[in-house]
């Protein structure tokens, strides 16, 4: 908790910090908002816990937009002189309507306390929407006033895995951050979200589960299998598949508007993931003629294949772009091709490309074996190939 610091100097003079000051700048729409104002002259008996906002001469109000109430603060313990409390923002339906936060009719209940003669110090409620400001004043003499305030808006939400890779078989751990689904501070909040895999793009609906009150964290546990088909908490993956899930934010902050909509994905991988360039087996590169003889020699303008064994090393299935650039002494590159395909699990193939060399010397053969041709990311180390052209 942050204190909200309160002085009362002598002739009701206030100190030049800020008198009031809440526990946060930004506040979500479903937040509480913690008071703590420190006032030694309303400390009237240094024996007995004292309350503030009880009399004309204390008067504390809290508000949002088109929304207040009056309010009283406890003292944290004889003689501290230190007054405390707090009021639960609770949103606005009319926001979301019908489709509510989580496109299933979920809203907070925007509820007003009815104070006789005032609420506090933890009993508060008070609506708020989207673009708002909540404010605390305390009227310490008879129209002398202080306040603090604070911003209340919308969060974007954010996704992720918890690994980027599960065992198939196992528990993979999803997590949302957004606290503008945490709709009730008190209690622990869910709402669902889709996950799904390659072997079964229709997936489930995960149910996401707030890590403790107040928290706006969310967790949804999803059990992988190989063998059973995808239901409840279920999914039905295959080595090597990618696993999506999918949270759809409703509440986005300014310039967004209470209409929109935001499609926040991530991925996670079932199986051992390996590295980068361990993806594919790159080997035995060399020269050939067109009837597959192999040649330590080449002579001008002699058609003739650079071939090499590609592996896919992986338990799925993998496109690839087999890439052949050939350069002369200089460095000056005198031809590139390459050929695309997939490779099924532990496939190995022979693959070549042709050149048809015009002018004799030294030339150096990069092989290279890429995902694709848009998306060079390389599945296996180059391979140099030195051509000797007479």
């Amino acid at each position: 908790m942050i204190v909200i610091c309160f002085l009362i100097m002598p002739q009701n003079a206030f100190s030049t910090s800020s008198p009031i000051q809440l526990n946060k700048k930004i506040f979500s729409w479903t937040d509480r908002v913690y008071i703590t104002i420190y006032a030694p002259d309303f400390n009237s008996d240094p024996n007995i816990i004292d309350e503030i906002g009880v009399t004309a001469d204390d008067k504390i109000t809290v508000s949002t937009s088109g929304h207040s109430i009056p309010y009283r603060l406890v003292e944290t313990g004889p003689n501290t002189g230190i007054f405390s409390g707090y009021v639960t923002l609770t949103g606005d339906p009319a926001l979301k309507g019908s489709t509510g936060v989580d496109g299933q009719g979920t809203n907070p209940t925007g509820i007003q306390s009815t104070c006789s003669p005032t609420c506090g110090p933890t009993n508060g409620f008070l609506p708020s929407s989207n673009n708002d400001g909540v404010t605390v004043s305390f009227e310490y003499n008879r129209n002398e006033v202080v306040t603090g305030s604070g911003t209340i808006s919308w969060n974007q939400g954010s996704i992720q895995w918890l690994q980027s890779s599960y065992p198939v078989n196992s528990q993979a751990i999803v997590q949302i951050t957004d606290p503008d689904m945490n709709l009730n501070p008190g209690a622990i909040d869910k709402f669902d979200t889709s996950v799904w895999s390659d072997s079964d793009s229709g997936g489930i609906n995960l149910t996401m589960t707030e890590t403790g009150p107040n928290t706006g964290i969310f967790q949804g546990t999803v059990y992988l299998t190989t063998d059973l088909r995808s239901a409840g908490s279920r999914l039905h993956v295959s080595p090597g598949d990618t696993i999506t899930a999918e949270y759809t934010d409703n509440t986005l902050p300014l310039p967004y508007s209470p209409s929109d909509q935001l499609r926040l994905t991530a991925t996670t991988t079932a199986g051992t993931v390996l590295a980068p360039l361990e993806q594919a087996a790159l080997s035995n590169a060399r020269i050939v003629d067109s009837t597959g003889k192999v040649l330590s020699k080449v002579n001008v303008n002699q058609q003739i294949q650079v071939v090499s064994d590609v592996t896919n090393q992986q338990k799925r299935d993998q496109p690839f772009a087999y890439l052949v650039q050939i350069q002369d002494n200089n460095g000056i590159t005198v031809s590139l091709s390459w050929i695309t395909g997939s490779m099924t699990p532990g496939q190995t193939l022979s693959l070549g490309q042709s050149w048809l060399p015009s002018t004799a010397g030294t030339y150096t053969a990069q092989i290279f074996v890429w995902q694709s041709i848009s998306s060079p990311n390389a599945l296996a180390p180059s391979l140099p190939l030195q051509i000797r052209v007479e």
